[in-house]
């Protein structure tokens, strides 16, 4: 697999019951002594409304948003293709709610 970035786009399958679907990379490549693991926010059309939800339009992505209380880790076997990447101001969009939704404020 290619090497990854924070703040790009892949199309990952997360299993049968969630399907592949797009998801932001949040975490740097893994080295070596580490687990083969990436934390991700997966994309999904299926939207509620609620404040955890991020809406980024890309030309890649259909209409949908970023569910933040989704974060989880993926396997690196399980990305298929990078789809594209966010802009440094999208990335920042994103840290800051997850700084609010983890209370990582100091």
């Amino acid at each position: 697999m290619k090497r990854t970035l924070p703040g790009e786009i892949w199309r990952v399958d997360f299993g049968l019951a969630a399907k592949v679907r797009p998801a932001l990379i949040l975490s740097d490549y893994p080295a070596d002594d580490e687990l083969a693991l990436l934390v991700v926010i997966p994309h999904t059309t299926a939207v509620r409304g609620n404040r955890w939800e991020l809406v980024l339009n890309k030309p890649f992505l259909n209409p949908g948003v970023f569910h933040l209380q989704q974060i989880q880790p993926v396997p690196l076997v399980r990305f298929d293709v990078r789809l594209g990447v966010l802009t440094p101001g999208e990335l920042n969009q994103v840290r800051q709610m997850l700084v609010r939704l983890l209370n990582l404020q100091v």
